[in-house]
């Protein structure tokens, strides 16, 4: 059957289509994104304004149009951090699910974190071992690490790029004041997320999901290996430290002319940079590698598993 995951997060409204059979790899069919990043639609109040709503229901409209041109057989609707932690979040998800004819799964952190963990543990399979997992989004930061499918630690925190980017780094570039001042709270959020993992076996493999870490990894990752169709493409925090500050100095339009950083994610890679390497330093992780399966992937191959 042809699957469909609408996945309405902090910085996209992400349309994925696979064609799905049990005991089979999902395979790709559609993915398209719209770009609303809805962090600069918060208010002071913590709601989502007028015009942050119509952004997403012009994206969720247009998904929902691109679905039904790939006759997707069954629409997973997902909601996750931005929208699910608004004021005015349940207000805006029952608009959006009217818009979108489905109704949206409002997944928790930890929820996240666990299917993003299956989706990576699927793509690298029994041989890597115990598996730390990291994903940045544009509203948190998740972390997962086990040893079977279902992780035995996942944990999401307010750390997205979107979130801090608005919060802290208000300046194009920012100033020294306000890479400080993110730095801080980021040490300071991780120091319990750090403290727990210490106290479990070490991973053998560690990889990173999302566009964030894909991005960084482009601009600075030293390894690139070719698997089939695959591109695996590897970080050290090496490389991390020395590209962070030098995008920092970067206004935000200027830093689309280096490779892997995209229009969407120009204005708040400076924050998923600092996120990515202070985690890499409290989690003692010298290098990563990029798993191209993520939360969408995870969403699906649960389906299949009730098929």
């Amino acid at each position: 059957m042809r699957l469909g995951v609408l996945d309405i997060g902090s910085n996209t409204v992400h349309l994925l289509v696979v064609d799905a059979a049990p005991d089979a790899r999902p395979m790709p069919e559609v993915d398209e994104r719209s770009t609303v990043r809805l962090m600069r639609y918060v208010d002071d109040d913590g709601a989502i304004s007028p015009a942050g709503v119509e952004a997403l229901t012009d994206a969720v409209r247009r998904a929902v149009k691109a679905a039904a041109k790939h006759d997707v057989d069954e629409l997973i609707g997902l909601a996750t951090s931005a929208v699910r932690e608004a004021a005015n979040g349940a207000t805006v998800l029952e608009h959006l699910a009217e818009t979108a004819g489905v109704k949206l799964q409002v997944l928790s952190g930890p929820a996240e974190a666990e299917l993003t963990f299956l989706a990576a543990r699927r793509w690298h399979g029994w041989a890597a071992g115990r598996l730390l997992v990291l994903d940045i989004g544009g509203g948190s930061f998740e972390v997962a690490q086990g040893l079977d499918e279902t992780p035995e630690y996942a944990v999401s925190v307010p750390l997205g790029a979107g979130r801090l980017t608005r919060d802290f780094l208000t300046d194009d570039p920012p100033s020294p004041k306000q890479l400080q001042a993110l730095k801080d709270h980021v040490k300071k959020v991780l120091a319990p997320v750090a403290k727990d993992l210490a106290e479990l076996p070490r991973a053998d493999h560690v990889v990173a999901t999302s566009k964030t870490f894909r991005s960084l990894a482009r601009l600075s990752g030293h390894q690139v290996a070719v698997v089939g169709p695959e591109e695996r493409r590897r970080m050290r925090l090496d490389d991390l430290r020395d590209w962070t500050p030098r995008l920092a100095k970067i206004p935000a339009e200027q830093r689309t002319e280096l490779p892997g950083i995209t229009a969407e994610r120009t204005y708040q890679i400076v924050a998923g940079a600092i996120v990515a390497q202070r985690a890499m330093k409290a989690l003692e992780i010298e290098e990563l590698e990029i798993c191209p399966w993520a939360l969408r992937e995870g969403v699906i191959l649960r389906r299949m598993e009730r098929l």
